[in-house]
């Protein structure tokens, strides 16, 4: 097969794919050809697509479940006046919790309180466990054996990631907040920061690992018992990535 054939097919299943596709999945549909491509026959094909696609308004990315077409972030304004369907909107404990267990996984949900300062809702986990972007992957070996958090293959998709060491560090977040804050921060009544994303100690991540660091978000006010993770007050726009041209 001819590689600019080969592109086209590549092309033509990402078009068409709901999820992403990783380079098995491509292969996968070459499996009854008498001469299917080989891993590097994919890979060259998918370099090549995303060579063609450097300057359009849409790009090939690599993200942990494979390659998808998505909108760049430069023309995502303009594509986002398409549609009627306004962003999610999460609360504040619920992206402070999200945020606890990405950059110190994995954690029990104790350890998360102690993080806080305030008790976790426990429609704030399952309502990260409802979207797939954590799981249990096992049980720390203390009384009780609590279960440990980690996030999953769908939280990387969802915020356009590869590997958790895509993560930024702590400290270029807190940097972000300073000069972005409608992005990231809502004051409550008291005046807490709705996503306090420093430590609190007011540092960010341990330099040598550039990546999730250990340090705490601020403490902020205790959660109120019910408190709904997808509240209609106090919430903060968190928006995924589009995965379509």
């Amino acid at each position: 097969m001819k590689p600019a054939e080969l592109k086209n097919i590549v092309e033509a299943a990402l078009m068409a794919a709901d999820d992403p596709l990783s380079v098995n999945n491509l292969l996968a549909m070459f499996k009854a050809d008498p001469r299917p491509p080989d891993r590097d026959d994919i890979r060259q094909a998918l370099n090549a697509l995303q060579a063609d696609y450097a300057d359009r308004g849409v790009e090939l990315k690599e993200i942990a479940g494979g390659f998808r077409f998505q909108t760049r972030t430069e023309v995502a304004e303009w594509v986002n006046r398409l549609f009627d369907e306004k962003p999610q909107r999460y609360s504040q404990a619920l992206l402070e919790t999200l945020a606890i267990i990405a950059y110190r996984q994995p954690i029990t949900r104790a350890e998360i309180e102690d993080i806080r300062g305030v008790g976790v809702s426990a429609k704030i986990i399952r309502a990260l466990l409802e979207r797939e972007w954590i799981k249990a992957v096992g049980h720390r070996e203390t009384p009780g054996r609590p279960e440990l958090l980690a996030t999953t293959r769908q939280f990387l998709d969802y915020f356009n990631l590869k590997k958790l060491a895509e993560l930024p560090p702590l400290a270029d977040l807190a940097d972000l907040v300073q000069t972005e804050p409608d992005l990231f921060e809502q004051a409550d009544g008291d005046g807490d920061t709705v996503v306090a994303l420093r430590g609190a100690d007011g540092t960010g991540p341990d330099e040598n690992d550039g990546g999730p660091g250990t340090d705490a978000p601020e403490q902020t006010g205790a959660d109120s018992a019910d408190e709904s993770a997808l509240a209609e007050d106090n919430v903060v726009p968190f928006s995924g990535q589009s995965n379509t041209p």
